[in-house]
């Protein structure tokens, strides 16, 4: 089985290392025995990926990589360790789906005429009220 990430992109099952851990907070005795929580590992190198999206995803700055280029996914949000790992897939999905995207080019704009004189009006008023303040000389 293999994770879709979209139409042409997808990753197999195999290079995707899945560990159970014990999650963390409030749950009575159940959360000293059962490991529901998982750990997703997914090394960027190894991958199947093409070197052009294994670029983008290093190029990240995200806490979740590496400095060896592994993706480390902690899913510890459900009660079960099924929802952990399917949520935990889905992020992982999230994350190279953003790298993969293409970034907006900025449009450079001006400020308007209107917006101009209000600002240089405000900045007029703020010395007035300064010149205000100062000693006057009798």
């Amino acid at each position: 089985m293999n994770l879709k990430i979209s139409d042409h992109i997808s990753i197999p099952d195999t290079s995707i290392e899945f560990y159970p851990i014990r999650s963390r907070g409030p749950g009575g005795q159940n959360v000293n025995k059962v490991s529901s929580g998982v750990h997703i590992r997914f090394d960027i190198h190894a991958s199947d990926l093409s070197d052009e999206i294994k670029e983008k995803l290093l190029s990240l700055n995200d806490k979740r990589i590496t400095r060896q280029g592994v993706v480390v996914i902690k899913a510890m949000t459900f009660r079960s360790a099924a929802k952990n790992r399917e949520n935990g897939l889905e992020r992982l999905a999230e994350l190279i789906r953003s790298a993969v995207r293409p970034v907006k080019k900025r449009k450079p704009t001006r400020p308007t005429r209107a917006s101009k004189t209000r600002r240089l009006d405000s900045k007029n008023k703020r010395g007035r009220i300064k010149s205000l303040r100062k000693k006057i000389d009798v």
